[in-house]
């Protein structure tokens, strides 16, 4: 980009002048991440899609997959760029690739053609997602450095949160613009795309990164007593080769795996299990989205009181023991239980997504915190391949074995366990970084 517009977007012309309020951030970095979210509402753009351009349902859905996977490659390549850019530059290239993609998904409506609506939204959409999902998140931290979990929490919160003004945004608009054959989702797509501009332009414009060596008031760095909390600070490429990046890799990886399945299959796992109708099911899928969105802070400011490994414990331990319980309660048909315990898995699952920026920024410091957040959420493009793969081979299997489909998902639920014990021997085995890693002189 020429001077001109590095003297708008780059680094420098997002530094904080004296007296700066750091309350002032955190609103731009929800405005970006409730308009990212979106891809978690595209489930209801599957068959009018699937319509449109005459293809299969499955076929709309590979749209979906690509943006996810597209999410994670496109933070770890870009994520050194984005540190030495700024937040500011990253929310517009953000913005011009996520609502590019509503655009072109649009255009792919217009010429009924599936490879521009997976080229339009998976590819040029999913990088959208990277770059609009690390860069909030990293700048966040380094405004919080006393309150790292909350901060990173609220960010994330807003991501989770983006399928419940998502959803209902989208289905109105094509309920007010489909008609006969037409199903409107050219229109809303490209309505979407203008609407969400606004608010993700809106964010760029109030981003700010504090001045080098700026700190809260009264507030005095230091490490923890067991050293997990650290004053010192690890590059991106070196936080790679180390076993702690790998460990908390796992984690989040495991972590994942074991929601995001259930979360997919909410609505016909409740029908399955305890023969309801459609209408409860999806009112249960709705539920959980309240409290994946609400568990991303309420976890995560918790992080901030126990320590990040501590809390990840309660995730992993917690999350078993729920998983076991689940098959008694459709035994007993006990449907209180059974939404009292999916609930509070799922508000983990969605901490896990929280919580683990403020893991990292204790352990390699925030000098190129977003780049190497931007490396570990690949751990999150492997889950979402993982956990649904298993799920619904395990379940498939055990139906086709003469099981009952109310009993099928018993199984599953045992082995996500199992999911979790990996998860949790990973997050025994985080120690502090050794000294070797550590950058002498940070510029």
């Amino acid at each position: 980009m020429g001077f001109s517009a590095d003297r708008w977007l780059g680094r420098a012309a997002t530094e904080a002048r004296a007296g700066f309020n750091r309350w002032l951030v955190p609103p731009a970095a929800i405005a970006v991440h409730m308009c990212i979210g979106q891809v978690y509402a595209f489930s209801v753009f599957n068959k009018p899609l699937a319509t449109e351009l005459g293809v299969t349902v499955p076929q709309v859905q590979v749209a979906y997959s690509i943006a996810l996977v597209m999410l994670g490659l496109s933070a770890a390549v870009f994520g050194k760029w984005v540190e030495r850019s700024g937040p500011r530059k990253t929310m517009v290239a953000s913005w011009l690739c996520f609502c590019g993609g509503l655009l072109l998904a649009a255009l792919a409506v217009r010429f009924q053609s599936l490879p521009l609506l997976l080229g339009g939204y998976g590819v040029l959409g999913g990088i959208g997602l990277g770059l609009g999902y690390i860069a909030p998140v990293s700048t966040l931290v380094k405004w919080f450095p006393d309150r790292p979990g909350m901060a990173t929490g609220m960010a994330i919160m807003g991501f989770g949160g983006g399928a419940l003004v998502g959803a209902p945004l989208a289905l109105e608009l094509m309920k007010r613009f489909g008609e006969g054959a037409d199903t409107g989702a050219q229109v809303a797509l490209t309505l979407m795309a203008a609407i969400y501009s606004g608010f993700m332009l809106f964010g760029a414009v109030m981003v700010r990164v504090p001045a080098a060596g700026w700190k809260p008031a009264g507030w005095v760095p230091k490490e923890s007593e067991s050293k997990l909390v650290t004053t010192a600070s690890v590059s991106v490429d070196r936080a790679w080769r180390t076993p702690q990046f790998w460990l908390l890799w796992v984690v989040l990886c495991m972590n994942v795996s074991a929601g995001i399945g259930v979360l997919g299959l909410a609505s016909d796992m409740l029908q399955n299990m305890f023969g309801v109708s459609a209408v409860v099911g999806g009112g249960f899928a709705g539920l959980l989205s309240i409290f994946n969105m609400g568990g991303r802070f309420v976890w995560s400011s918790v992080s901030d009181l126990t320590g990040r490994k501590a809390v990840y414990c309660i995730y992993f331990v917690l999350g078993a023991a729920l998983y076991a319980t689940l098959p008694w309660a459709q035994q007993t048909g006990n449907r209180t239980l059974f939404l009292v315990c999916t609930a509070l898995i799922i508000s983990m699952y969605g901490a896990g997504f929280a919580t683990i920026p403020a893991y990292l920024r204790d352990l390699f410091g925030t000098y190129q915190v977003g780049a190497i957040h931007g490396r570990l959420i690949t751990a999150w493009s492997m889950a979402a391949v993982i956990g649904p793969s298993l799920i619904n081979g395990l379940y498939a299997s055990r139906v086709a074995a003469g099981v009952p489909k109310a009993e099928a998902y018993n199984g599953t639920f045992y082995l996500m366990c199992v999911l979790l014990g990996i998860g949790l021997v990973a997050n025994l085995l985080v120690r502090p970084v050794s000294a070797e890693y550590q950058e002498k002189t940070v510029n």
